[in-house]
């Protein structure tokens, strides 16, 4: 399942990414439809809405196990059926937001801009990433850098593979993602099903009812509540494991779940999930105070309406910012949190509100509770506030919070994760254990 991007990337080397434009060409490749996602997201931009179209039309006509009746796709090309105006990154558009500037044509110089910097990356990255742990070595400080401006698309679902862990622990773990989704049974199942067209709704590749994108979506989350079963399902995972699936394979995107919850390169993030929420509770903690130390004003303001952040930054932490806010703005803040770790959350969530700052500091307890669930358009330009965000210092201070939260709470235990982890690398394949929570390679 992880080869699928390269394989697909070799059989279409020689030819133009203009000449799949259609659903045609789409379907006389005889891919898996997780594999044209793969494919799409590794084009570097021109054009990618209207694969995403021709994508959309494959789900409808019934899916791509079987060949596309050449009449049948003539009738949509012509116009027969309304195609959906989709965005870049394959989210329907309402017709009022028809003109986005996401959407709109780069022009020649934007294109050799965006052209240089792929160069850049892959000549960083090597082919596959194998110059990758050499280059993060020598060069620590271009690397973040480099990250900060953005992935680029084209290359952002190898690379979060490679800032993240995921791809070491696929490597040592081959068999073990086939065996629990195929194998294995979950009491979070019907659960599951139940939230799934709930997740990315108007994006093309999850609004097919039991579609490819649903079953994929499925399975990951599947997997991930046998992995850990007292993790199990919680809603918020749908939204991280759906934007992952969007730029790798299932087995890719189940690797990275398990190395951001269980802490492969930064501090492991499942209590985000676990029986109340207890990760949860510690960032409301600390950012709580974090608003209170940097924007004092307002977070006097809040204190007088009584807002505490559970009203409005519960989502923030629990989907990383993929709920709610413009794909856009949530892949660059994904760049860096895989990157740099969670407090890019918080700087974010600073961030905003220190932009609307005297707005907010205005508004009454409804309009505030609105306003903080709504923020205005020009706030959230990744360009604007991602300087912002990482001009704000809160690493020492959460660190003093954090064991301020621990003395008064007690301690969200880590030592599960780290026997886990252990077990991932160290065991034989064979000898996988789900029900003793001991998941081996």
């Amino acid at each position: 399942m992880s080869g699928g991007g390269g394989t697909l990337m070799r059989k279409l080397s020689a030819s133009s990414p203009y000449l799949l434009f259609s659903a045609r060409c789409l379907n006389a490749l005889s891919l898996a439809p997780i594999q044209l996602v793969t494919f799409i997201n590794a084009m570097s931009g021109e054009g990618r809405a209207h694969v995403w179209v021709s994508l959309w039309i494959g789900f409808e006509d019934g899916g791509w196990g079987s060949v596309m009746d050449k009449k049948k796709v003539d009738e949509h090309e012509a116009g027969s059926v309304a195609l959906p105006k989709v965005d870049r990154f394959g989210f329907v558009k309402p017709e009022a937001n028809s003109a986005d500037g996401l959407t709109r044509s780069r022009s020649a110089f934007e294109y050799e801009r965006e052209e240089r910097r792929i160069r850049k990356w892959r000549k960083m990255i090597g082919v596959g990433g194998s110059d990758w742990k050499h280059y993060l070595r020598r060069k620590p400080h271009v690397v973040k850098r480099r990250i900060r401006k953005g992935i680029p698309d084209c290359l952002r679902g190898l690379v979060w593979q490679l800032i993240s862990g995921s791809r070491d622990l696929l490597l040592m773990n081959p068999g073990v993602y086939e065996q629990l989704v195929i194998y294995e049974t979950s009491s979070s199942e019907l659960d599951i099903i139940r939230d799934i067209s709930r997740t990315f709704p108007s994006h093309v590749f999850f609004q097919k009812r039991h579609g490819p994108g649903q079953r994929s979506l499925y399975n990951v989350l599947k997997a991930y509540s046998v992995f850990d079963r007292e993790v199990g399902y919680v809603q918020g995972m749908g939204f991280v494991a759906g934007l992952l699936l969007l730029y790798m394979s299932e087995e890719d995107a189940f690797w990275l779940l398990v190395a951001l919850l269980k802490g492969a390169v930064h501090a492991p993030m499942e209590g985000l999930y676990l029986v109340g929420l207890p990760l949860v509770q510690q960032y409301l903690f600390q950012f709580d105070h974090l608003v209170k130390d940097h924007l004092p004003k307002l977070g006097e303001h809040f204190a007088q309406e009584m807002i505490n952040p559970s009203m409005y930054a519960s989502q923030w932490f629990i989907t990383v910012f993929s709920y709610s806010f413009p794909f856009h703005l949530a892949l660059r803040i994904w760049d860096v949190f895989l990157y740099e770790g969670v407090k890019i959350v918080f700087k974010v969530g600073l961030a905003l509100l220190k932009y609307s700052h005297d707005d907010l500091v205005k508004l009454p307890f409804e309009k505030l509770i609105h306003a903080l669930r709504n923020f205005p358009e020009d706030a959230m330009n990744p360009d604007t506030l991602l300087p912002m965000a990482y001009s704000i210092k809160v690493s020492k201070h959460l660190d003093e919070l954090k064991d301020e939260y621990e003395k008064h709470h007690g301690k969200v235990s880590d030592s599960r994760v780290k026997q886990k982890l252990q077990q991932l690398s160290a065991a034989d394949t064979a000898s996988i254990q789900l029900e003793g929570q001991q998941i081996c390679d």
